[in-house]
């Protein structure tokens, strides 16, 4: 939210944002950033034209109704954006993935049932849907939660797409602005590493003080390629960290 925010205020200054929660737990720090807290059960009758959801789903136990009722706070003018994951696409062999690949079909995976009922929900209010790969910045994501774990029963060679935090932010404010109806996005860096190669690179790096000790899976999925070269020509996007050996300043 910090990095969203950064953004639209540098391009809209004086503009009103408010900022709905499941709990006041961090609404000192949102106030702190210009933000206007307040909690979900909190009754309002005020539309916004630009709305974004990007809570997870683990916060809650009816994430489609969550969704629905950020629908409702849109009065329909400028853009309704929620931020997805990439977990919906059907590929765990690896390969290739872009924004036409098929999706898992319902019922077959809980967690991808839950988003894709999201977004339909989304998709049925005219809103869109950005796909974000796995979101990173030093001390968050996947790297910096297996640095800490020091050894993973997981796969090294299960493929891993990556996008940064900032770039999340300015791929779902370019998407705002555009004011687009009813279109499904994929956010990632079009750079996929394998887990080893995540955590070579960190190695490489010399910027953490932890060691990794080693992934110890071989039998769990693997992953997927993905590629948003559509996305990209369409909104005229570029991330900022245009890989994460990038973002580390080394070479892969």
């Amino acid at each position: 939210m910090c990095e969203l925010h950064d953004l639209w205020k540098q391009e809209h200054p004086g503009c009103q944002i408010y900022g709905q929660t499941v709990t006041t737990d961090h609404h000192n720090e949102l106030i702190s950033l210009g933000i206007n807290p307040f909690l979900k059960e909190t009754k309002t009758d005020q539309k916004f034209p630009y709305v974004i959801f990007c809570a997870p789903p683990s916060k809650t136990p009816d994430y489609a109704g969550d969704i629905r009722l950020a629908a409702l706070s849109w009065n329909g003018e400028g853009s309704f954006v929620f931020t997805s994951s990439s977990a919906p696409y059907d590929c765990n062999d690896n390969g290739p993935c872009d924004e036409d690949t098929p999706t898992v079909p319902i019922g077959r995976s809980p967690r991808t049932d839950t988003l894709l009922k999201a977004e339909k929900v989304v998709l049925e209010f005219d809103g869109c849907v950005v796909r974000l790969a796995g979101l990173y910045k030093m001390d968050r994501g996947a790297h910096f939660y297996w640095l800490h774990k020091g050894t993973v029963d997981a796969r090294p060679d299960h493929i891993l797409n990556l996008i940064h935090y900032e770039d999340a932010a300015s791929l779902s404010v370019t998407i705002l602005k555009k004011k687009l109806r009813g279109r499904i996005f994929l956010g990632c860096d079009n750079h996929p590493l394998s887990r080893q190669e995540v955590m070579d690179l960190v190695d490489k790096s010399g910027k953490f003080d932890k060691k990794f000790q080693g992934f110890t899976g071989t039998s769990d999925p693997l992953g997927k390629k993905l590629n948003n070269s559509n996305t990209r020509k369409e909104l005229g996007w570029e991330p900022k960290y245009p890989s994460f050996a990038h973002f580390l300043g080394v070479s892969e």
